[in-house]
Parts: structure tokens; C-alpha cells; sequence
């Protein structure tokens, strides 16, 4: 088979594994046709105001100021004398939409969305807002457009600032929670003199919904401990009171409005979210006005242990822990609104005030409307389910549904509502874990297709290696045609009982791909069989232990980098091991400079992973230093090459002017930062020279010599400029101290080649990366090349874990793209944090493409073991996925499952561009004209 045919092959099937897991974890939680179910009593309010304070934590809402006074005095007096209090606890991911989403449709959001856009809907769905009679909306552009296009009817009114205006630089962010409070006056102020519009608010079933971004602005800017970010909430409080004051009297004081006060996620002490720290978890909420309780004094201790009641000075007022998605029910019953069908909210009774018949009719018509989503799903399951497959869920079967209900209804005629009100809650918690058991009823039996498709993939491409890069004895293939058509034949048959099977359930086409998917893979690796007879014949003639000593010393080290997935200090452990290799392996007899350059090497890069990834304080002097150290080390070089061999002239001009350009791109951040602590926003040039230099990175080192050093050190160059504008502190100094071991192994491996007696080794200094290959000269397999591709690996994962990763852009420090942008634009900041976790990996590639060409081995046979090693680690983390019970295991797993499997099929990719940017020229400059000393 052709490398590039095995290459598209390859990555096609991984790309396959990679999308298995979101069709087998990350599936839309929705399920459609269910009829809305709303109590049949009056309901207590006729309107509701709903405050969303982007990025508030609850601490900085609850806690006192040093002498016990409030800096939010309205919100405090609401929740120490007329209002119900207590903490929203939101799920991971910790963003925007998601929280949203939650706190007004009631469910939580398919982690996949994200894939698809947080501003637009992946899916359609039912919301409080959808099913008022009119909402009136305010606040931000990413938000407030969801809801709209999720609402049928055009009975929700949107009122929006331009994107433009999400600006970290901006001299004061809260004027974006400003702007809110005005439009909401300026709004209810021309309703005063617009009798249609007065009519329309005067009707019952209306939401006014203000979206206050500017605490969360001013976070990701300031910090949340910044003065900016506390005056922002002082803020708040007052545009909050003075709204309230302004709603009171349009209506009059009816007493018939609701007020909801939350936040949709927190913030961590160094300004980001997205994960899962109790500081992004935890949100205030505040809840006051008609059909609520109001504070109710207490005596006696309250049953939570995370000691913040005291640390809030709040022992005293009854607290009311709710999940983000039981705000929407409870929305929902104040209003006397359908709960949004596909909420699995549960009412939060405690901040009722009301009969105990509306009480327990609330939480009837609740039980009902998540029963009602539980049904649909078995429906769903058992009309695409053989019946002699088909297992329902015992705990609630039709029967037990039925009397259930009839129970609850029971009981709320006989007026004990207390024990109604109990009896829906367990049939609530019952229906909500049938959920998730149909959600996932098909979890197992795709999980065995992908497992088995790993396996047969695995196997295919050892016994690859086995038949076409090993020095193994061959045999004549005794195997005659026969035998291979027979396989044919079967796996035919095969792949027609599962399609027919597969057709039968009406499995959804993605389905098809992945039960098939194992038939020709295991039957590639059927025909690769001879191979293994090879190795068996040969084992008399192979180092046996040797060959187990390298085979537990790589299952060892696939095992540490699964462990460091988990514990990043696992790679210091690692590189500790590493930095032992010349000793153990006897070089640092031959080489000892060398030798103590690799040992060194790894020690300063074992430091890193030791180091935090986010809730580091800028520290630009760090930054600095990193430039001056590769200034520093790229004329060390540039110098000792001179000594050896004079350089080109346009070599000479290139290096001359990349280590120019290097030195300005240190001078930028310094620049920046310093801009925006003044207040005075970006410099239009600062950004000028970002984008340029972003731009130009993968471009300009392919105007350099193809030398093999001169080349390596162009890239170097150019890579570090841009991770310097992207950097604000010590993670600044990783791409040096990994370029200097990269070196150091391209040497050392040299030395190794020598140890093994290998006399065609070349003198690095004469290899061009364009030169053509000699055939003749590729040589097959050996141990040690098992040994140099797991460093491969080892190096890449530590590249992609020593200072940043993909989870770690989830809660990156916006200041880390000031250079570029600090307007708000969540796509391009994150393009720019997932380029700055590239360019290590870049630098580790073009190591391994060096290593490659020095050692005289095909690219397909390293590539062939490093995707072993990498297949092996994501088939350790899928099994990980199948043992854990917890959703925060599971999720942690396949999350690590997700990162292998990209990190495989990005280093497919990006072994074509490394190939390139280590061997081409640019087309406009002259081969002919080219001087190689």
C-alpha cells in the first residue's frame, strides 16, 4: 500500500474513532412531542424581571466589606428582610450560553455545541421565554439572539449593543451594564405615552430580561478582586434598586412582579471560566417580590459545611441551595407558564410563597412534564429496538408510571400535600434516571464496535510493521488465494448481518459506520497474518530479552503518559527517567558533553509541568528574559557556525533580520500591557506587527537554507516571535528550553547510531533536508527505534501539557491575546491560545522529521509505531470511560480521549506541513542561484 493511500486510510479511520465518542457521550439531551404542562391554579405574579450579572461569584455578591457593611446595600436588604436567598450551582463547562440555557430552558446543554457555535441554536428549544406572553430583552449580542430564534412567535423583543463594545481594553466596562439600565428607563418611560405598548405590558405572563455583562468584562480585564470589578457590582445594586423602583411605579405597587438575581457562572481568582473550581461553580440568587418567601430568620445551624454562611455573616438567614436548572421551573410557577418541556429542573418549594395546594400542584405538574421527556425517549428506544432486545427500565415501568400519578393525584384530593409533594419528587428522580438509562441504551454495544475496531486497527498496523520494517527471517507465503477469498466471503457475510440488523432497528447512518467499520479493518489485519508467522519463526533468532525488556520499559511509559493526563507532575517523573538515558545506555562514555547538555536539558524542562497553566500573574519580565535568552542562544550558534563555515549572504540577511524582527515582538507585549494599564487601549501598530508576524511565522523560514541547522533555526526563530505576543509570563521561556533538548537529541541520537555501530551515520552539519533520498541507504527497524519514537511521543505530550493544552483554553487568561485583539470574540481568541499550543508541537515535529532524515529511516516506519503508541494510550483512556461511574470521571476521560485522538490525527496533519517547512523553498527565490558553502 502507498504512504499516501495508507495516510488517508489512516486518518480516515481515526477521524471515525474521534466522532464515536459524541455519538456515544456527547448526544443532545432533547427529545421532542411532549405536550407543556403548567399548574392549573392562579398564579402569584403577572410579570417577572429576570437579572442575569454575567460573571458574578457568589462571594463577591455575599461577602462584607472589612466594616461589615454591604457594597451592594438593595440586594442585601432584599435577602436579609423580603426576599429568599441561596447559591446556584451551575455544571461545567462554566460559559455564557450554556449557562443561559440552563437557567431559562431548564436543561443542560450538549457539551458538543460548542463545536457548532455558542451563538446560534445547534438545536431548537423550548424556553420560559417562548412560552410567555412577551419578553423584553437587553444586554449583549452573543446572548440574547438565541432565545429569539428559539422562540416561536415573534413575541420576544431583543435590545442589543454592538459587538464592538466588549472591549477588555475599554476605560470602564461597566458602561455596558449602563447602557442596560438606561434603555430598560428609556423603555418603560416611552410606555408611559404608547398606549399599545402600556396595554401590552399591562397583561399578565411578561418577562423583562436584562443582561448585565460588564462584571464578567471587567473580569477577564481586571481580575475579579480588582476595584474595577467590585464597583461594577456596587453598580449593579444600584441600577438594580433603581429599576425596581421604576417598575413599581409603572405598575403601580400591585405586588404582583417577581425579581430573579443570579449569575450565570463565577470567575476565577485570575479572571477566567469554563471549568469547574467552586469559584466558577458557585452564583448568587436572589429572588423577591410576588409568590416568594420572604427571609426567614433562624436559631439553630444550618445544614451546610462549606463554612460560607460564616464567612458571609448569613448564619442567621435561611439559605436555599437550588441547581441552575431548577430556575426555570420556578420562573415558570410564579408566572403560571408551561415549565419548558425539555427542562429537568425540579422546583425549588422553598422559595414559595403560597398554599400548600399550589405547592404540591406545582410539583405534580413538574413530576408530569419530566415523565412526559422520559416516555417519549422509551418510545423512541423501543420503536428503534428489536423486542426481543428491548429491555425497559424496571424501576419505572407503564405500570408503575400509572400509579404513580394516580397516587399523587390521590392524595392532593385528600388534601395531604405533603406527602404529594414527596411522592412527585421520588417520581421525578425515577423519571430523570430513565432518562439517562435510554440516553445511554446504547452506549455499551457502541462502545464494543469502536473498541473492536481500535483493536483491529492496532493489530493491523504491528503486523505492518512487522512485514515491511522489521528484520525478520521471511518465509515463502505458503498461503495459497483460496484462503484469502474464503476471508473475503466471510467478511462479506458479515458486514450484510449487520447492515440488515442495523436496518431492522432503524439505527441512525452514523451507526452503520461504526459496526462496519471493524469488518475490513480485521480483515486487513487477517491478510497481514503471515507476519506473525515471520515473527514467530524468527523468535530464535531475536534478542528475546531484550526485546522484553523494551516492551515493558514502553509499557511503562505509555502508562506514565496516561497518568499524566490526569497528574501533569507525572511528566517531570518522566523527564527525570529521561535525563537518566545516556548513563543506562552507556553514551555518556563516548559523549559526555552531550551527555550533561541532555541531563540538564530535561531537568529545566521537568520544571514546567511543576508550574500552574492558568491563575498565573502577569509577569512581562519573564517575557523578556525569554527573548534575551533566544537572542542570546541563536547568535551563540550563528557565531560557533561562522567559525566552522562562513554563511551565504541572504542566510546571513534572513538570520539578521529574524533576530530583529525577535527583538521587537519582546519589546511589544511590554508595550501593550503597559498601553492598557494607562488606559489608552491597543496601539494600532502593536497590532500591526502581531498580525504580521502571526502571519508570516510558517512562511518565513521557508525563505532560509535548507541546510538542516539553518533551517531548524529559521523555525525557531519565527515560532518564538509569535509565542512571545501570546505570552505574559514564564510559559514565555518553554519554547527555548524545549528547542535547546530538541538539539541536544538531535546530537545525542547521533552518538547513539555510532554506539550501534552504524557506519553510514552522516555528520549533521552536510544533511539538506531537499536533498534526494537514497533508497538504498533506508534502513529497516531496529529496538532502538521503538526507544526514539516513544521520546517522540513523550516530547509531544510534554509539549502539549508544559504550559497550556486544550482544557486549559477553556479558562485561558484573555490578557495572553491583548497584543492581537481585545475586543471579545471568543473564536478568534480561542484560534490564537490553540496556535500557541501548536508551536511547541511544531518545534517537537521538525525534531522528529531531523531525526528521521540523520538516522537513515523511512518517515512511515517511525510514523507506524508512534500511531501504535498513540492508538494504545486512546483505546487506555476509552476503557477508562467504560469503568468509571461518576459523570466528573467519565468526563474527564473522555476528555483525555478526545485530546489523544485529535493529537493523533493532528500529528497525521502535521507530519505533511513539518515535512514541508523543514524541506521546501519558497518558488519566488532561485534553486540555481542558491550557494551552499
Amino acid at each position: 500500500m502507498k504512504m499516501i493511500t495508507f495516510f488517508l486510510i489512516g486518518l480516515t479511520v481515526h477521524v471515525v474513532f474521534f466522532l464515536s465518542i459524541f455519538d456515544i457521550y456527547f448526544t443532545s439531551p432533547l427529545v421532542h412531542g411532549m405536550t407543556p404542562q403548567s399548574t392549573p391554579l392562579a398564579p402569584p405574579a403577572s410579570r417577572l424581571v429576570l437579572v442575569v450579572a454575567d460573571g458574578l461569584r457568589a462571594d463577591s455578591l455575599f461577602m462584607l466589606l472589612p466594616n461589615n457593611s454591604s457594597r451592594t446595600p438593595f440586594l442585601r436588604t432584599i435577602i436579609e428582610e423580603t426576599g429568599t436567598w441561596g447559591v446556584s450551582h451551575t455544571r461545567v463547562p462554566t460559559e455564557s450560553r450554556p449557562g443561559h440555557v440552563a437557567l431559562i430552558a431548564g436543561f443542560y446543554e450538549d457539551v458538543s455545541a460548542v463545536a457548532k457555535g455558542w451563538k446560534e441554536n445547534p438545536v431548537e428549544f423550548d424556553s420560559v421565554f417562548n412560552e410567555s406572553r412577551s419578553t423584553w430583552c437587553w444586554g449583549s449580542p452573543d446572548i440574547l439572539p438565541m432565545f429569539a430564534k428559539g422562540a416561536t412567535g415573534d413575541h420576544v423583543y431583543t435590545h442589543t449593543y454592538p459587538a464592538e463594545e466588549e472591549d477588555f481594553a475599554s476605560t470602564d466596562a461597566s458602561r455596558l451594564d449602563t447602557w442596560v439600565f438606561t434603555q430598560v428607563k428609556s423603555f418603560f418611560q416611552a410606555a408611559k405615552t404608547n398606549s399599545t405598548l402600556k396595554a401590552t405590558l399591562l397583561e399578565d405572563k411578561n418577562i423583562f430580561f436584562l443582561h448585565l455583562l460588564g462584571i464578567d468584562t471587567n473580569g477577564h480585564a481586571h481580575r475579579p478582586m480588582s476595584q474595577e470589578y467590585l464597583d461594577n457590582i456596587a453598580l449593579v445594586d444600584t441600577g438594580v434598586a433603581e429599576v425596581v423602583s421604576l417598575i413599581e411605579d409603572f405598575f403601580g405597587h400591585d405586588g404582583r412582579t417577581a425579581y430573579v438575581f443570579t449569575s450565570d457562572h463565577g470567575m476565577t481568582n485570575w479572571g477566567s471560566h469554563g471549568a469547574g473550581h467552586p469559584s466558577e461553580t458557585l452564583t448568587p440568587l436572589v429572588v423577591w417580590g410576588a409568590g416568594v418567601n420572604k427571609a426567614q430568620r433562624l436559631t439553630e445551624p444550618q445544614p451546610y459545611e462549606d463554612g460560607y454562611l460564616k464567612d458571609w455573616n448569613l448564619e442567621h438567614i435561611h439559605r436555599a441551595d437550588v441547581n441552575q436548572a431548577d430556575i426555570a421551573p420556578l420562573m415558570a410557577s410564579l408566572l403560571g407558564l408551561p415549565i419548558p418541556v425539555n427542562s429537568v429542573g425540579v422546583m425549588p418549594l422553598l422559595y414559595l410563597n403560597n398554599s400548600d395546594q399550589f405547592k404540591a400542584e406545582s410539583m405534580y405538574t413538574n413530576a408530569i412534564q419530566v415523565l412526559e421527556q422520559f416516555k417519549m425517549k422509551m418510545i423512541q428506544k423501543k420503536e428503534t429496538t428489536l423486542p426481543f432486545l428491548f429491555t425497559p427500565f424496571q424501576l419505572l415501568t407503564e405500570s408503575k408510571q400509572a400509579e404513580f400519578i394516580r397516587r399523587a393525584r390521590i392524595l392532593i384530593q385528600l388534601e395531604k400535600y405533603n406527602d404529594a409533594i414527596s411522592l412527585c419528587q421520588s417520581l421525578i428522580s425515577l423519571s430523570l434516571e430513565g432518562l439517562v438509562y435510554y440516553h445511554t441504551y446504547d452506549r455499551f454495544f457502541l462502545g464494543c464496535s469502536v473498541v473492536l475496531g481500535f483493536i483491529g486497527w492496532t493489530s493491523y498496523v504491528i503486523l505492518v510493521i512487522l512485514r515491511t520494517h522489521a528484520s525478520l527471517i521471511r518465509y515463502p507465503n505458503l498461503a495459497k488465494q483460496n484462503p484469502n477469498q474464503n476471508l473475503a466471503r466471510f467478511c462479506v457475510a458479515v458486514a450484510v448481518v449487520i447492515t440488515l440488523f442495523l436496518l431492522i432497528q432503524r439505527s441512525p447512518i452514523t451507526y452503520y459506520i461504526y459496526c462496519l467499520l471493524p469488518v475490513p479493518v480485521w480483515y486487513s489485519a487477517l491478510k497481514e497474518s503471515g507476519a506473525l508467522s515471520d515473527l514467530i519463526r524468527s523468535a530464535p533468532s531475536l534478542p528475546l530479552w531484550k526485546c522484553l525488556g523494551y516492551f515493558v520499559l514502553v509499557a511503562f511509559g505509555i502508562e506514565l503518559l496516561v497518568v499524566s493526563f490526569f497528574h501533569r507532575s507525572m511528566l517531570t517523573v518522566g523527564l527525570a527517567f529521561l535525563s537518566l538515558w545516556p548513563l543506562l545506555s552507556g553514551l555518556f562514555g563516548k559523549a559526555k558533553l552531550r551527555s550533561v547538555s541532555w541531563f540538564l536539558g530535561c531537568l529545566c524542562l521537568a520544571v514546567f509541568p511543576l508550574l500552574p497553566v492558568v491563575g498565573r500573574e502577569p509577569n512581562l519580565h519573564l517575557v523578556t528574559c525569554a527573548g534575551l535568552l533566544t537572542l542570546f542562544t541563536s547568535a551563540c550558534y550563528l557565531w560557533s557556525s561562522w567559525r566552522r563555515t562562513p554563511l551565504h549572504t541572504s542566510d546571513r540577511r534572513q538570520f539578521f533580520s529574524q533576530m530583529i524582527h525577535l527583538a521587537v515582538c519582546l519589546y511589544v507585549p511590554s508595550l501593550t500591557h503597559s498601553s492598557l494599564q494607562q488606559k489608552q487601549g491597543l496601539p494600532l501598530i502593536n497590532q500591526i506587527i502581531s498580525w504580521s508576524t502571526l502571519a508570516s511565522s510558517i512562511f518565513v523560514p521557508l525563505l532560509s537554507s535548507t541546510r538542516l541547522f539553518h533551517r531548524l533555526l529559521s523555525i525557531f526563530l519565527s515560532l518564538t516571535s509569535t509565542y512571545l505576543l501570546l505570552s505574559t509570563g514564564s510559559e514565555a521561556l518553554f519554547p527555548p528550553v524545549l528547542s535547546w533538548l530538541m538539539f541536544v537529541w538531535i546530537n545525542i541520537e547521533q552518538e547513539a547510531l555510532l554506539a550501534q555501530g552504524d557506519s553510514r551515520r552522516q555528520e549533521l552539519s552536510t544533511i539538506d533536508f531537499s536533498a534526494n533520498i537514497d533508497i538504498t541507504k533506508i534502513r529497516q527497524l531496529k529496538l532502538d527505534d521503538i526507544r526514539r519514537s516513544y521520546f517522540f511521543v513523550f516530547f509531544i505530550i510534554t509539549a502539549f501539557f508544559g504550559t497550556g493544552n486544550i482544557a486549559s483554553i477553556n479558562s485561558f487568561d484573555p490578557a495572553s491575546v491583548y497584543c492581537f485583539l481585545t475586543v471579545f470574540n471568543p473564536f478568534i481568541m480561542g484560534g490564537l491560545m490553540m496556535w500557541k499550543v501548536i508551536i511547541p508541537f511544531i518545534i517537537v515535529m521538525c525534531t522528529f522529521e531531523t531525526i528521521q532524515v540523520a538516522t537513515q529511516l523511512s518517515s512511515r516506519s517511525l510514523f507506524l509505531i508512534v500511531l501504535v503508541i498513540s492508538d494504545v494510550m486512546a483505546l487506555h483512556f476509552f476503557f477508562l470511560v467504560q469503568d468509571y461511574g461518576s459523570w466528573l470521571d467519565i468526563g474527564t476521560s473522555i476528555s483525555h480521549y478526545v485530546i489523544v485522538m485529535s493529537m493523533t490525527i493532528f500529528l497525521m496533519l502535521l507530519s505533511v506541513v513539518t515535512h514541508v517547512l523543514t524541506s521546501k523553498r519558497l518558488i519566488l527565490w532561485n534553486r540555481s542561484k542558491m550557494h551552499f558553502p
